[in-house]
This record gives C-alpha cells, sequence and structure tokens, in this order.
C-alpha cells in the first residue's frame, strides 16, 4: 500500500507542477505535457517495483506500438468537419478506431 501512496504523489506531483509551470513559463510546461509522462513514469514503477527488465523492455515495446495504434482515435476528428459530422458521431468513430487499434496493437504484439 506504501508504494501505491508513493506513486501517486509521485505523479500528482508531477501533473502539478507542469500545472504550475503553465503560468509561469507555458512553452516548457506545454513541452513536458507533451512528453510521455505516463509512460515515462510507468515504465520506472514497474521495474523498480518488479524489477524484471525483460517484462520491462516488452512493455517499453507494447507502449511503442501503442501509441500510435491510440493515434487512431482522433483520425475521425481530421474529417468531421468534411463529412459534416457531429462532436457525438466523431467521438463515437473516433472510439471505434481506437478499438481497431487495440487488435492492432494486440496483433503485432505477438511478434515480440
Amino acid at each position: 500500500m506504501n508504494t501505491f501512496i508513493i506513486k501517486v504523489l509521485v505523479a500528482s506531483l508531477i501533473i502539478s507542477f507542469a500545472s504550475w509551470l503553465s503560468l509561469k513559463k507555458p512553452g516548457l510546461a506545454g513541452f513536458i505535457v507533451a512528453l510521455p509522462l505516463v509512460s515515462i513514469i510507468s515504465l520506472i514503477f514497474s521495474y523498480l517495483e518488479h524489477g524484471d527488465e525483460d517484462k520491462t523492455i516488452l512493455f517499453a515495446k507494447s507502449i511503442f506500438i501503442g501509441v500510435p495504434a491510440s493515434l487512431l482515435f482522433f483520425v475521425p476528428f481530421f474529417f468531421a468537419k468534411t463529412f459534416g459530422l457531429s462532436f457525438v458521431l466523431t467521438y463515437t468513430l473516433g472510439l471505434i478506431f481506437l478499438i481497431i487499434g487495440f487488435f492492432i496493437h494486440r496483433f503485432i504484439m505477438q511478434f515480440f
């Protein structure tokens, strides 16, 4: 339980810092927020908690494959105005694309 609380505190401090920094230096704060912070934090926590390098590396590979697959969610938003789609329909299509991305991710991860 202590490990969980430490993880929550570290993650919340990073997010809070970025939010605070956005008032002082919005450009730097934007760069920090654009970083794959969840991935960075999760990888180090995973390694520290389990100490298994092979699983942590596989975890990182899964993230690498998952990022482009998860970006499929945004594809319908690029075409929403062109096809006159409402936000609800665009969002729903994004979720459908995300589900397709999950299956693509699952298929590719079979080779690792």
